[in-house]
């Protein structure tokens, strides 16, 4: 998922591909962003060409990007993963870069922070975890990691949510944990 500029922008065939998926989703799930028109996001994705790379690969991992919002002061379309659960082309990953080097054994590919930045996206936060459950229900039978507060990073942990029992949860776990059935989703602003 590294790579150069040039690596990070989309062939004119896929970029309509995905378009044309963004717009299906988009209208298929309005009620995720009451008051927005799809030709107003098609403009700014178009002017902002680079940020296709990055929802490709929301994409192309298992996230099924959506747009959740508008901020009016930037101009931008906040997209969130709207996946029914943790995308699975993300899990297995253990929570960040020091996580993952302090494990001797039994390491997992990587981890969720990297991958995410790799990816241009950033994990969804505590608040924009709770705000995606309120669009629908997600991660009913996985978990998702999300942004860990600095103090809670520097004893060692991390947090995750999911939603069980019709509630939603935030939970604790060492960092270098990974499951199968844990992943994380991401947020890109447009």
């Amino acid at each position: 998922m590294k790579g150069t500029e040039t690596k990070r922008k989309l062939p004119a065939q896929l970029r309509e591909e995905l378009l044309a998926t963004l717009e299906a989703r988009f209208e298929k799930n309005l009620k995720r962003h009451p008051g927005l028109e799809w030709a107003q996001v098609k403009a700014r994705l178009e002017a902002k060409a680079e940020k296709l790379w990055s929802l490709h690969e929301m994409e192309s991992t298992g996230g099924e990007p959506d747009v959740v919002g508008h901020d009016a002061k930037t101009g931008e379309y906040v997209f969130f993963d709207c996946s029914a659960e943790s995308p699975k082309g993300r899990v297995s990953l253990c929570y960040d870069r020091e996580a993952l080097d302090s494990r001797k054994e039994h390491k997992p590919k990587d981890n969720a922070v990297d991958v995410a930045a790799a990816m241009g996206i950033e994990l969804l936060t505590e608040e924009e975890y709770r705000d995606l459950q309120k669009l629908g229900s997600f991660d009913m039978k996985t978990s998702s990691w999300v942004q860990a507060p600095a103090d809670i990073r520097k004893l060692g942990g991390a947090l995750f949510g999911d939603r069980r029992f019709g509630r939603v949860f935030i939970y604790h776990n060492g960092a270098q944990s990974y499951y199968s059935a844990r992943g994380f989703r991401g947020s890109l602003r447009v």
